[in-house]
């Protein structure tokens, strides 16, 4: 059975129930090769994403772009489709549930399909997390943070993802491997960069509040806390921020100490 037999057999699944469960032999027979490769790949990339936050895992982005590279031009209109979008989306959402995993209610994906061979060195599957445009009647004004003491692997950083990491090193990784990667990293080897942890913080935007909300996520005790809290300075009055699940809401011209690092918060 072909791809395009398959998705057309399994239409009604795909819109009104969990292809999850068709499992063992039945899925194993029926699932054509292809299609299996491309599924796992994308799950795959889903879990690299995925992140540990309050005692949970989360998947904070309601949107992935997935581009297919290397189709055959006669399978495009197959791979571009809307059943093999929606057959996709499903097994993300099902694959997220299984593992106990948050992820927004609207998550979407936009899948792509490219003719022709990859370049050398490009891979065949491009997987990126991303936040959905929204319409209203104005442009989202965009936060971004400004490096003012300290050496970060970037001066700024544009905040229009839906979660933007602060850390000491770009990859955090504990026994099982890759646990995070940071945004904003501040590696190079200097007093004020060693005062910043590996996980220092991160900062989520509020779709419903249209809120950037800055969250403390240094979950292990560390000599002289003082110095390497969180804090934000605020019309000349500071205030610490504890690790709580709600965060600290943002305001424009806020300046952000991680440690002795300091960040100016601005909206474009």
């Amino acid at each position: 059975m072909n791809i395009n037999d398959y998705l057309e057999k399994w239409g009604r699944a795909l819109f009104e129930s969990s292809l999850a469960a068709k499992s063992g032999p039945e899925r194993a027979s029926e699932e054509p090769e292809e299609l299996a490769e491309i599924r796992l790949a994308v799950l795959d990339k889903v879990r690299e994403k995925s992140y540990r936050a309050g005692g949970r895992k989360v998947f904070p982005y309601d949107l992935l772009r997935i581009e297919l590279r290397g189709v055959e031009q006669g399978r495009q209109a197959i791979f571009a489709g809307r059943f093999f979008r929606k057959y996709l989306e499903q097994e993300v959402r099902n694959a997220l549930r299984a593992a106990g995993c948050r992820f927004p209610d609207d998550l979407r994906l936009d899948v792509k399909a490219a003719a022709g061979l990859p370049q050398p060195g490009e891979p065949w599957l491009v997987v990126e997390p991303a936040a959905q445009e929204r319409a209203s009647g104005s442009a989202r004004a965009v936060g971004r943070l400004v490096v003012r003491e300290g050496s970060a692997n970037v001066p700024e950083v544009r905040l229009d993802k839906a979660r933007t990491n602060i850390g000491r090193v770009v990859d955090v990784y504990r026994e099982e491997g890759l646990f995070r990667r940071n945004d904003l990293a501040f590696a190079e080897d200097t007093e004020i960069n060693r005062s910043v942890s590996r996980e220092h913080a991160h900062i989520q935007f509020d779709r419903t509040t249209g809120e950037y909300r800055l969250y403390n996520d240094r979950w292990y005790p560390r000599p002289n806390a003082g110095e390497c809290g969180t804090w934000i300075v605020r019309d000349g009055m500071s205030q610490e921020v504890h690790r709580t699940a709600r965060g600290t809401k943002l305001e424009p011209g806020d300046e952000i100490h991680f440690g002795q690092a300091v960040v100016g918060f601005e909206v474009e």
